[in-house]
């Protein structure tokens, strides 16, 4: 049926839907153990939710419902593509996934701590960096007192590690 014979009442107003974290087409959706517990909380909340709305007006419960299915959908397929690595499980010699890092940045005279996560995980005020970030690209694969020099606009940021550690 065209658009000319349905009424403009009729229409479902569709949710404006938050996006996850980015993850390049052709990524692997690498998560930690605790990055998977924190997807499966997100799933029961948003089940929770769901059975929970309540509007007094249906075509507002509508809404939010569909706005909760959509998010829904999307953390579901997120969840399904992940791939749980066991930090523990790395050779600890070099950095890879899920490395607790202890970086001198630059000339900085104190040490900063990053761990490298999956891109649902990243978080920067936590230090938790996303292993697809360009910080991490240039770490991986180095040892303690390596250094490793990211690119940036203005000239250059130098990473120095001082320890790698897989604990949790």
């Amino acid at each position: 049926m065209s658009r000319g014979f349905v009424k403009e009442d009729d229409q479902e107003e569709l949710p404006m839907v938050p996006p996850r974290p980015f993850l390049p087409e052709g990524a692997t959706n690498y998560v930690t153990p605790q990055g998977m517990e924190f997807l499966l909380k997100e799933k029961e909340e948003l089940l929770e939710e769901k059975k929970n709305i309540e509007y007094t007006n249906d075509n507002e419960r509508r809404i939010a419902k569909n706005l909760v299915n959509a998010k829904f959908n999307l953390l579901i397929a997120r969840i399904d593509s992940a791939k749980v690595v066991n930090p523990n499980a790395q050779k600890q010699d070099r950095v890879r996934f899920g490395a607790n890092l202890k970086l001198k940045l630059d000339n900085s005279a104190s040490p900063k701590n990053f761990k490298i996560v999956g891109v649902d995980e990243a978080n920067i005020s936590q230090g938790k960096i996303s292993h697809l970030s360009p910080v991490a690209k240039v770490l991986m694969e180095k040892k303690v007192g390596d250094k490793a020099s990211l690119k940036l606009e203005n000239g250059e940021r130098v990473f120095e590690i001082l320890e790698i550690d897989y604990s949790s």
